[in-house]
């Protein structure tokens, strides 16, 4: 069975990557984060072992480690392009489709997100339409498909509380089978600090 993991991530460009950190670690340090979150949510998804590891990033794929990790992970490279979150999640996940038989997109800021947990979603899609890992703050870390469903990214209120909740609704309405996973923390605010790993923290 084909099988396609694709991260999407913004490049750790300072003033432009974790900007809700800056307040706390300076554009240099939310930079600094960005790239050592972006590294280990490759390594872990090279090593979950899926047949294709695609790298979607935005603004661009000129960033220095984009060119490294897509060369020493063996990765696919591609631009998220233009539209709200949900178009381009549908877009990457839509296009993997096209030539896999599942497809697994999952942000670079949810340390949590390890190779045997990116196994055991992939396996939930032997029984399931659609697997979600949950955030804790309401939205998802992970989306898995084995077809594209255009309704699952629609009219969603994106950096919300209400994404998860709402996204269950439309799976619901598509009439797709979901499974969920128990939710896990990303790293989106000063906050969320607490959820990085113990090493990471000095």
């Amino acid at each position: 069975m084909s099988r396609c993991l694709i991260v999407m991530a913004k490049a750790p460009v300072a003033g432009f990557a974790k900007s809700r950190l800056v307040p706390l670690l300076g554009e240099a340090g939310a930079a600094a984060l960005a790239e050592r979150l972006l590294v280990h949510a490759l390594q872990q998804a090279a090593d979950a072992g899926f047949d294709t590891l695609e790298l979607c990033v935005t603004p661009d794929t000129t960033h220095p480690l984009v060119h490294r990790l897509q060369a020493e992970h063996d990765a696919l490279l591609s631009e998220q392009g233009d539209g709200d979150l949900g178009a381009r999640m549908h877009r990457a996940l839509a296009r993997a489709l096209r030539t896999h038989q599942h497809a697994l997109l999952i942000g670079s800021d949810v340390p949590a997100l390890d190779a045997a947990l990116l196994r055991c979603a992939d396996a939930a899609l032997a029984h399931a339409d659609a697997v979600f890992v949950p955030a804790l703050d309401g939205g998802y870390a992970l989306v898995g498909l084995r077809r594209a469903e255009a309704s699952l990214f629609e009219g969603v209120d994106w950096s919300t509380a209400r994404v998860m909740a709402q996204t269950r609704e439309r799976a619901a309405a598509a009439g797709l089978r979901i499974t969920e996973l128990p939710p896990v923390a990303d790293i989106d605010t000063p906050a969320d600090l607490v959820h990085l790993p113990p090493g990471w923290r000095a």
